[in-house]
């Protein structure tokens, strides 16, 4: 996919919207030095061209009693497509797993799963993940502590 290029202030837009997605229009406006109509147009253009894919709320998992998050790769008999395929519908149906990446190496997918405790996750992993056909190796860790997460890619300024 190509890059859609942009200038310092739909660059500016993107990130105080990365940040603060619930900023209202006169605020944004105001902290990017255009009137409403402008800003409105230009965040409006941004959303057409897919650079703002949409807005959402940041959930504190803890207080969902999430207590635990693993990282989990997991690797397969085979990389046909239809085996492919397979897993990633079958994973993208299960709410504990927040992402799924596919990978290049030792193993095929990496993901972040979220249990509410060691116990859970042991059930997770052997009521899902084992009973996806083609799966051969899974292995876990057990993440410590969250360090920090962006909300958004760096943001190239014009």
């Amino acid at each position: 996919m190509t890059a859609v290029s942009i200038d310092r202030t739909d660059a500016k837009i993107l990130q105080l919207l990365a940040r603060d997605g619930r900023m209202s229009w006169r605020e944004l406006a105001d902290r990017i030095g255009l009137s409403l109509t402008p800003t409105l147009r230009r965040v409006r253009r941004l959303e057409k061209q897919g650079l703002i894919a949409g807005y959402s709320a940041r959930v504190d998992e803890q207080r969902l009693g999430v207590g635990i998050t693993m990282f989990v790769l997991v690797t397969l008999e085979r990389q046909t497509e239809e085996t492919l395929k397979v897993f990633e519908r079958r994973i993208a149906d299960v709410p504990e797993v927040m992402s799924c990446y596919l990978m290049t190496g030792e193993a095929d997918y990496i993901l972040r799963v979220v249990a509410s405790d060691l116990a859970s996750y042991q059930r997770f992993m052997l009521d899902v993940l084992t009973r996806i056909p083609g799966v051969s190796r899974i292995q876990s860790s057990l993440a410590i502590k969250p360090v920090f997460q962006r909300a958004a890619p760096p943001i190239p300024r014009a």
